[in-house]
């Protein structure tokens, strides 16, 4: 036995927990594997109850602290929650009711702020986001100076969800919610939701070059490991991290869409 081996069961060595309202959140654990090599990352991809965007704050709360509670048993030292209404929703109750690192998500209105050059942004989101006192927040803090236009994209997550990322129906929509934002003059465009960086090729192709698309994942990522490393928390595992998928989704290609979103071949475990 090697004395020097770092020991897997040490809190450092313990995995973090991500999950989200169903895949989208996989393109904030592609920041998280990337910037944090050695992490072991469990990932619970919430489908069976998505989208979270139409359904209430106590709903949301409720299947966040079961999920919570899922990875928590699971060894989970931190937890991401990457939805950002599961963020506006339930961020704070996860905080009180659990004493570990929990980092959100929020749309990015800051960071598009100041990369408008005309001083007009777009927010493409859900409804429950839009809707929330997070959001309306961040309105108030960092929107003052800019004009921001809302679009709630209704549809668009269950697009995802099914793997439908370069369809006509998929294009259909995401051209339909484009629209009014350039109409308005947006130069600068939020990806509000986990599952539209996903789709962030089709909305290129719609608004072109001269269009700032913002998304949130890596600043996640960078939050996280600040956090960690604060909590002392980051792992002393000198090899490539595990990652594993956990889904309820009812689809009989649940596994297949994790893979191509992924990118690679995945560790997927039905609920």
């Amino acid at each position: 036995m090697n004395v020097n081996a770092p020991d897997e069961s040490q809190a450092n060595n313990r995995p973090i927990g991500v999950f989200d309202s169903g895949v989208g959140g996989i393109s904030v654990l592609k920041h998280i594997h990337a910037l944090l090599p050695h992490e072991q990352l469990l990932y619970v991809a919430d489908s069976k109850y998505a989208p979270y965007g139409n359904k209430t704050p106590a709903e949301i709360t409720a299947r966040c602290f079961e999920i919570a509670d899922f990875l928590i048993a699971k060894g989970a030292k931190a937890l991401v929650v990457a939805c950002n209404t599961a963020t506006a929703a339930a961020i704070d109750e996860l905080r009180e009711k659990y004493a570990l690192p929990i980092i959100g998500m929020e749309p990015a209105v800051k960071p598009a702020a100041e990369a408008s050059k005309n001083g007009i942004i777009g927010v493409l989101a859900t409804v429950g986001t839009l809707k929330s006192a997070q959001f309306a927040g961040l309105l108030e803090s960092y929107g003052r100076n800019v004009e921001v236009v809302t679009q709630a994209c209704v549809g668009l997550v269950e697009c995802v969800e099914r793997g439908e990322l370069d369809t006509v129906n998929t294009k259909t929509l995401i051209r339909l919610y484009i629209t009014p934002l350039l109409a308005e003059g947006a130069d600068t465009i939020v990806l509000g939701c986990t599952h539209y960086p996903f789709v962030a090729d089709a909305i290129r192709e719609i608004v072109g070059e001269n269009i700032s698309l913002i998304d949130t994942g890596a600043a996640v990522a960078k939050q996280l490991k600040r956090q960690l490393a604060e909590s002392e928390l980051l792992s002393n595992l000198n090899r490539q991290g595990s990652v594993k998928f956990f889904t309820n989704s009812p689809a009989e290609n649940a596994e297949n869409v994790i893979e191509n979103l992924w990118g690679k071949s995945a560790d997927v475990t039905n609920l």
